[in-house]
Protein backbone atom coordinates (compact mmCIF):
# COMPACT_ATOMS: atom_id res chain seq x y z
CA UNK A 1 0.00 0.00 0.00
CA UNK A 2 2.70 2.32 0.96
CA UNK A 3 4.54 1.95 -2.54
CA UNK A 4 0.40 3.06 -4.06
CA UNK A 5 0.69 5.86 -2.39
CA UNK A 6 4.28 6.59 -2.94
CA UNK A 7 3.28 6.59 -7.17
CA UNK A 8 0.02 8.47 -6.17
CA UNK A 9 2.15 11.51 -4.54
CA UNK A 10 4.73 11.58 -6.93
CA UNK A 11 1.88 12.00 -9.46
CA UNK A 12 0.33 14.83 -7.62
CA UNK A 13 3.60 16.36 -7.43
CA UNK A 14 4.42 16.44 -10.82
CA UNK A 15 0.74 17.39 -11.82
CA UNK A 16 0.54 20.38 -9.75
CA UNK A 17 4.51 21.51 -9.31
CA UNK A 18 3.94 23.81 -12.35
CA UNK A 19 1.10 24.65 -12.69
CA UNK A 20 -0.77 27.70 -11.02
CA UNK A 21 -3.18 25.42 -8.61
CA UNK A 22 -0.44 24.63 -5.61
CA UNK A 23 1.88 21.73 -5.59
CA UNK A 24 2.67 22.13 -1.67
CA UNK A 25 -1.17 22.47 -0.75
CA UNK A 26 -2.40 19.37 -2.92
CA UNK A 27 0.25 17.48 -0.86
CA UNK A 28 -0.64 18.52 2.64
CA UNK A 29 -4.08 17.41 1.81
CA UNK A 30 -3.29 13.99 -0.22
CA UNK A 31 -0.92 13.32 2.72
CA UNK A 32 -4.01 13.19 4.96
CA UNK A 33 -5.56 9.73 2.69
CA UNK A 34 -2.12 8.51 1.03
CA UNK A 35 0.42 8.34 3.98
CA UNK A 36 3.92 7.27 3.13
CA UNK A 37 4.85 6.84 6.89
CA UNK A 38 3.38 6.67 10.62
CA UNK A 39 3.19 10.24 11.45
CA UNK A 40 6.02 12.27 13.45
CA UNK A 41 9.23 9.31 11.91
CA UNK A 42 10.37 12.23 9.89
CA UNK A 43 10.52 10.49 6.66
CA UNK A 44 7.41 11.58 5.28
CA UNK A 45 8.66 15.15 5.09
CA UNK A 46 11.85 14.42 3.82
CA UNK A 47 9.99 12.47 0.59
CA UNK A 48 7.68 15.30 -0.02
CA UNK A 49 10.90 17.70 -0.04
CA UNK A 50 13.00 15.00 -2.48
CA UNK A 51 10.36 14.78 -5.10
CA UNK A 52 10.34 17.65 -5.97
CA UNK A 53 14.41 17.69 -7.51
CA UNK A 54 12.78 15.46 -10.04
CA UNK A 55 10.18 18.10 -10.95
CA UNK A 56 13.47 20.84 -11.18
CA UNK A 57 15.13 18.29 -13.51
CA UNK A 58 12.10 17.48 -16.32
CA UNK A 59 12.17 21.85 -16.68
CA UNK A 60 15.92 21.38 -17.04
CA UNK A 61 15.53 18.50 -19.38
CA UNK A 62 12.81 20.11 -21.22
CA UNK A 63 14.11 23.87 -21.49
CA UNK A 64 18.04 22.80 -21.65
CA UNK A 65 18.52 24.75 -25.37
CA UNK A 66 16.94 28.24 -24.00
CA UNK A 67 19.06 27.43 -20.93
CA UNK A 68 22.32 26.34 -21.51
CA UNK A 69 24.65 29.88 -21.22
CA UNK A 70 27.79 28.18 -22.85
CA UNK A 71 28.76 26.75 -26.82
CA UNK A 72 31.67 25.31 -28.72
CA UNK A 73 34.16 27.83 -27.99
CA UNK A 74 36.05 29.25 -31.50
CA UNK A 75 39.77 28.67 -31.44
CA UNK A 76 41.63 30.68 -29.41
CA UNK A 77 39.16 32.92 -28.09
CA UNK A 78 37.07 31.28 -24.94
CA UNK A 79 34.71 34.53 -24.41
CA UNK A 80 33.04 33.05 -27.51
CA UNK A 81 32.09 29.94 -25.04
CA UNK A 82 29.21 32.24 -23.75
CA UNK A 83 25.79 33.06 -24.92
CA UNK A 84 25.39 36.27 -23.57
CA UNK A 85 21.56 36.31 -24.37
CA UNK A 86 21.13 32.67 -21.54
CA UNK A 87 23.73 34.41 -19.19
CA UNK A 88 21.97 38.03 -19.34
CA UNK A 89 18.54 35.75 -18.83
CA UNK A 90 20.21 33.95 -15.99
CA UNK A 91 21.08 37.41 -14.22
CA UNK A 92 17.69 38.15 -14.34
CA UNK A 93 16.44 34.96 -12.59
CA UNK A 94 18.86 35.50 -9.90
CA UNK A 95 17.07 39.25 -9.41
CA UNK A 96 14.05 37.84 -9.53
CA UNK A 97 14.99 35.09 -6.72
CA UNK A 98 16.40 37.27 -4.44
CA UNK A 99 13.06 38.72 -2.54
CA UNK A 100 11.68 35.40 -2.00
CA UNK A 101 15.31 33.91 -0.24
CA UNK A 102 14.96 37.44 1.90
CA UNK A 103 10.97 36.67 3.50
CA UNK A 104 12.11 32.88 3.17
CA UNK A 105 14.14 32.92 5.80
CA UNK A 106 12.59 36.17 7.49
CA UNK A 107 9.65 34.49 7.90
CA UNK A 108 10.76 30.06 8.18
CA UNK A 109 9.12 29.70 11.12
CA UNK A 110 5.71 31.24 10.58
CA UNK A 111 5.35 29.49 7.42
CA UNK A 112 6.48 26.13 8.76
CA UNK A 113 3.55 26.51 11.53
CA UNK A 114 0.98 26.25 8.51
CA UNK A 115 2.16 23.39 6.84
CA UNK A 116 0.38 20.82 8.85
CA UNK A 117 -3.24 22.54 8.73
CA UNK A 118 -5.84 22.23 5.86
CA UNK A 119 -7.49 24.91 6.22
CA UNK A 120 -5.66 27.85 5.43
CA UNK A 121 -4.73 25.86 2.12
CA UNK A 122 -8.71 25.36 1.06
CA UNK A 123 -8.53 29.25 1.88
CA UNK A 124 -5.47 30.31 -0.21
CA UNK A 125 -6.46 28.20 -2.90
CA UNK A 126 -9.96 29.81 -3.12
CA UNK A 127 -8.20 33.17 -2.70
CA UNK A 128 -6.02 32.61 -5.62
CA UNK A 129 -8.10 30.96 -7.82
CA UNK A 130 -10.36 34.06 -7.24
CA UNK A 131 -7.34 35.97 -8.45
CA UNK A 132 -6.04 34.28 -11.05
CA UNK A 133 -9.91 34.04 -13.04
CA UNK A 134 -9.71 38.43 -12.57
CA UNK A 135 -6.20 38.81 -13.68
CA UNK A 136 -6.93 36.53 -16.81
CA UNK A 137 -10.15 38.25 -17.55
CA UNK A 138 -9.07 41.54 -17.12
CA UNK A 139 -4.80 41.83 -17.50
CA UNK A 140 -3.08 45.02 -18.82
CA UNK A 141 -1.95 45.00 -22.63
CA UNK A 142 0.50 42.81 -23.50
CA UNK A 143 4.31 43.91 -24.32
CA UNK A 144 6.51 41.00 -23.46
CA UNK A 145 6.10 38.08 -26.11
CA UNK A 146 9.02 35.97 -25.01
CA UNK A 147 10.59 35.78 -21.02
CA UNK A 148 14.01 36.40 -22.49
CA UNK A 149 12.45 40.38 -23.09
CA UNK A 150 11.89 40.82 -19.44
CA UNK A 151 13.31 43.45 -18.67
CA UNK A 152 15.26 43.31 -14.52
CA UNK A 153 12.75 45.70 -12.89
CA UNK A 154 9.68 43.43 -14.35
CA UNK A 155 12.18 40.90 -13.15
CA UNK A 156 12.28 41.83 -9.66
CA UNK A 157 8.60 42.36 -9.69
CA UNK A 158 7.57 39.04 -10.75
CA UNK A 159 9.87 37.63 -7.92
CA UNK A 160 8.10 40.04 -5.71
CA UNK A 161 4.89 38.33 -6.31
CA UNK A 162 6.57 34.88 -6.05
CA UNK A 163 7.02 35.51 -1.90
CA UNK A 164 2.73 35.25 -1.64
CA UNK A 165 3.99 31.28 -2.19
CA UNK A 166 5.69 31.43 1.04
CA UNK A 167 1.65 30.98 2.23
CA UNK A 168 0.84 27.30 1.71
CA UNK A 169 -1.75 27.23 -0.87
CA UNK A 170 -1.08 30.12 -2.80
CA UNK A 171 0.84 28.51 -4.95
CA UNK A 172 4.39 29.75 -6.48
CA UNK A 173 4.23 29.28 -10.16
CA UNK A 174 0.24 31.10 -9.63
CA UNK A 175 1.93 33.75 -8.10
CA UNK A 176 4.46 34.12 -10.51
CA UNK A 177 2.27 33.74 -13.58
CA UNK A 178 0.05 36.07 -12.08
CA UNK A 179 3.29 38.49 -11.56
CA UNK A 180 4.29 37.70 -15.31
CA UNK A 181 0.65 38.95 -16.75
CA UNK A 182 0.14 42.07 -14.42
CA UNK A 183 3.68 43.48 -16.08
CA UNK A 184 2.75 42.86 -19.41
CA UNK A 185 3.51 39.43 -20.94
CA UNK A 186 1.68 36.78 -22.52
CA UNK A 187 0.55 33.89 -20.97
CA UNK A 188 3.37 31.48 -22.66
CA UNK A 189 6.06 34.34 -21.63
CA UNK A 190 4.91 34.31 -17.98
CA UNK A 191 4.77 30.28 -17.66
CA UNK A 192 8.32 30.47 -19.48
CA UNK A 193 9.73 32.67 -16.41
CA UNK A 194 7.72 30.86 -13.86
CA UNK A 195 9.74 27.56 -15.11
CA UNK A 196 13.03 29.56 -14.95
CA UNK A 197 12.45 30.98 -12.08
CA UNK A 198 11.46 27.20 -10.43
CA UNK A 199 14.90 26.03 -11.00
CA UNK A 200 16.81 28.01 -8.37
CA UNK A 201 14.23 28.74 -6.19
CA UNK A 202 12.93 25.17 -5.77
CA UNK A 203 16.27 24.09 -5.44
CA UNK A 204 17.10 26.27 -2.61
CA UNK A 205 14.43 25.49 -0.92
CA UNK A 206 14.89 21.81 -1.48
CA UNK A 207 18.73 21.82 0.31
CA UNK A 208 17.78 24.43 2.78
CA UNK A 209 14.61 21.59 3.97
CA UNK A 210 16.82 19.07 3.91
CA UNK A 211 19.70 20.47 5.89
CA UNK A 212 19.84 18.31 9.35
CA UNK A 213 17.51 15.71 8.08
CA UNK A 214 18.48 11.73 9.69
CA UNK A 215 18.55 9.45 6.03
CA UNK A 216 18.99 6.89 8.22
CA UNK A 217 16.32 5.18 6.08
CA UNK A 218 15.32 1.63 5.58
CA UNK A 219 15.61 -0.07 1.97
CA UNK A 220 11.90 0.14 1.60
CA UNK A 221 12.02 3.77 2.31
CA UNK A 222 14.35 4.45 0.00
CA UNK A 223 12.46 2.13 -2.54
CA UNK A 224 9.43 4.60 -1.60
CA UNK A 225 11.42 7.64 -2.53
CA UNK A 226 13.09 5.88 -5.58
CA UNK A 227 9.62 5.39 -7.04
CA UNK A 228 8.58 8.67 -5.82
CA UNK A 229 10.98 10.84 -7.77
CA UNK A 230 10.68 8.69 -10.78
CA UNK A 231 6.84 9.03 -11.15
CA UNK A 232 7.65 12.82 -10.03
CA UNK A 233 10.32 13.19 -13.19
CA UNK A 234 7.78 11.82 -15.44
CA UNK A 235 4.33 13.58 -14.80
CA UNK A 236 6.00 17.13 -14.13
CA UNK A 237 8.27 16.55 -17.74
CA UNK A 238 4.66 15.54 -19.82
CA UNK A 239 2.76 18.34 -18.04
CA UNK A 240 5.32 20.94 -18.67
CA UNK A 241 4.99 19.59 -22.69
CA UNK A 242 1.33 19.67 -22.26
CA UNK A 243 0.92 22.88 -20.76
CA UNK A 244 3.57 25.17 -23.19
CA UNK A 245 1.13 23.55 -25.82
CA UNK A 246 -1.96 24.46 -24.18
CA UNK A 247 -0.87 28.36 -23.47
CA UNK A 248 -0.60 28.63 -27.51
CA UNK A 249 -4.36 29.21 -27.66
CA UNK A 250 -6.43 28.47 -24.15
CA UNK A 251 -5.95 30.60 -20.94
CA UNK A 252 -5.56 30.26 -17.39
CA UNK A 253 -9.23 30.00 -16.18
CA UNK A 254 -9.85 26.17 -16.60
CA UNK A 255 -7.15 26.51 -13.59
CA UNK A 256 -8.81 29.30 -11.52
CA UNK A 257 -12.17 27.69 -11.85
CA UNK A 258 -10.12 24.33 -10.59
CA UNK A 259 -8.58 25.91 -7.18
CA UNK A 260 -12.08 27.52 -6.14
CA UNK A 261 -14.15 24.25 -6.63
CA UNK A 262 -10.78 22.14 -4.95
CA UNK A 263 -10.69 24.99 -2.11
CA UNK A 264 -14.28 25.18 -1.07
CA UNK A 265 -14.59 21.25 -0.90
CA UNK A 266 -11.72 21.02 1.52
CA UNK A 267 -12.07 23.83 3.78
CA UNK A 268 -15.70 21.99 3.45
CA UNK A 269 -14.16 18.45 4.43
CA UNK A 270 -11.96 19.64 7.48
CA UNK A 271 -14.36 22.20 9.07
CA UNK A 272 -17.51 20.58 8.80
CA UNK A 273 -17.19 16.87 7.68
CA UNK A 274 -14.06 15.84 9.64
CA UNK A 275 -13.42 19.06 11.64
CA UNK A 276 -11.11 17.28 13.95
CA UNK A 277 -8.92 16.10 11.18
CA UNK A 278 -7.75 19.98 10.43
CA UNK A 279 -5.28 19.79 13.91
CA UNK A 280 -4.07 16.41 13.45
Amino acid sequence: MLFLNAVILGIVEGITEFLPISSTGHLIVFQRFFPISEPGDGFSEVFIVVIQLPAILAVIGYFWGQLWPFQRPEPGNLASAIVWPTMLLWTKIVVAVLPVIVLGFAFKDAIEDLLDSPVPVGATLVIGGLVLLLVDWKRPPVTIEHASQIGFGRALAIGLFQCLALIPGTSRAGATIVGGMLVGTTRTAAAEFSFFLAIPTMLGATLVSLRGKNFDFTGSEWGLLLIGSVVSFLTAYAVVVWLMRYLQHGSWRPFGYYRIVVGIGVLIYFLAIAPGGADS
